[in-house]
């Protein structure tokens, strides 16, 4: 991968600044500047740029940014959003079709990449993309040329690509979701974006900004008042983690300049529209900041589980020992005639348990919390009980 190197582009604080404003980009932070520098370097070349981060940290805003400053401006800039496309009619809509090539086909169709010849096309979540999909990708952008669905003429079409994913696509290719040849040509510029929570001085800036850029809507607190973040406000849209990014914090502003109707923003105002889960006490499953090593964090991780495992079992082992302690089952019938008893000898410790399971379920009509307590289990252990016995 061509790795961009921002510290000798000579770029003037004065020059960032104002292409930021201009493309609409938020941030003082060192990483954003280095985001800046990057799409100011690759923006005047037709080189493919992979732009990879969390879903909300703006990658389409990156992608407009890299057009609207390319020789390519004055033509069109086409987003496609891959993930969105049902997997059957992607091929279709990228590279268009003829009439009759299928079912609905009333008539011929340019795809995206016809349309947006001599301009810039965007290929968002492109993670999501099928094998056969990505095999036609490759054959573009190595050579421009693709086929309509239903045509053996190939066409070419003269478009810079740019593309986005919120996956890992060295785990995607490790896992032969995605072709490997693919992924090498589209990164020849990675573009990482970080989430907000990486780069928390930013919140301000971007607060000051969808505050004055949603203002003008007419209503709420918005409406011909100047809104006043608090100090603590500002704090306490400072320590949430942000797992929607950007769009959740422009989300969560707008919610407060629609629904408030005063023009005080303080902590009690913003707490009202974090949308924060907090964690039961007993779930050890969670992610949490433990300030460790990620493989430190890793192991402990999976002692913990191999821990609860060995207690799962022995919990599993005391019970039947209980069971196998008391007289044989036996169950009267409705005409008064008895059922042959049920002795656990004649039973696997499989069957035994998965009997145990379906009576204790029956017992509590499926609720599976109540179950796995009578059971003395953990949830996780019942969910996966269930699942191996089918019931």
């Amino acid at each position: 991968m061509s790795e961009v190197s921002t510290s000798t582009l000579g770029i003037s604080p004065g020059d960032r600044q104002s292409f930021q404003h201009r493309h609409g980009i938020i941030g003082k932070s060192t990483e954003i500047r280095e985001v800046v520098d990057t799409i100011m370097q690759v923006a005047p070349t037709d080189i493919t740029v992979l732009v990879t981060g969390e879903s909300g940290t703006g990658k389409e805003v990156i992608a407009k940014a890299i057009h609207q400053a390319s020789k390519r401006v004055s033509r069109k800039f086409i987003p496609v959003n891959c993930g969105a496309i049902p997997e059957g009619i992607l091929e279709s809509e990228l590279f268009g079709h003829e009439k009759g090539a299928f079912t609905g086909a009333v008539e011929t169709r340019k795809g995206y990449f016809e349309l947006a010849d001599g301009g810039t096309i965007f290929l968002d979540e492109i993670g999501d993309t099928p094998i056969s999909t990505q095999v036609k990708l490759l054959r573009v952008l190595e050579s421009g040329e693709f086929m309509r669905v239903g045509s053996s003429e190939p066409r070419t079409a003269d478009v810079r690509v740019l593309a986005a994913t919120n996956k890992n696509l060295d785990e995607e290719v490790r896992a032969r979701r995605f072709r490997q040849d693919l992924f090498f040509r589209l990164r020849s510029v990675n573009i990482r974006i970080p989430p907000l929570r990486n780069r928390r001085g930013d919140i301000p800036l971007l607060v000051e900004a969808f505050l004055r850029s949603l203002g003008g809507n007419g209503r709420g607190a918005a409406a011909g008042q100047d809104i006043l973040v608090t100090d603590d406000g500002m704090a306490a849209l400072m320590r949430h983690s942000w797992p929607g990014n950007v769009r959740e914090l422009r989300n969560v502003i707008e919610s407060i300049l629609v629904l408030e109707r005063g023009n005080v923003v303080d902590e009690r105002v913003v707490t009202r529209y974090l949308h924060v889960e907090e964690p039961r006490i007993d779930d050890r499953s969670l992610p949490m900041h433990l300030g460790k090593a990620p493989e430190q964090a890793e192991r402990e991780l999976l002692f913990r589980l191999l821990w609860e495992i060995k207690s799962d079992l022995n919990d599993l082992r005391r019970l039947v020992g209980e069971l196998q302690q008391r007289p044989p089952l036996s169950l009267p019938a409705g005409d008064g005639a008895e059922h042959p008893s049920i002795s656990l000898d004649d039973m696997t410790l499989r069957g035994m348990e998965e009997e145990l399971i379906a009576h204790t379920l029956e017992r509590f009509r499926g609720n599976r919390r109540l179950a796995a307590e009578a059971l003395n289990i953990s949830e996780r252990t019942l969910y996966r009980k269930i699942k191996d016995y089918g019931l």
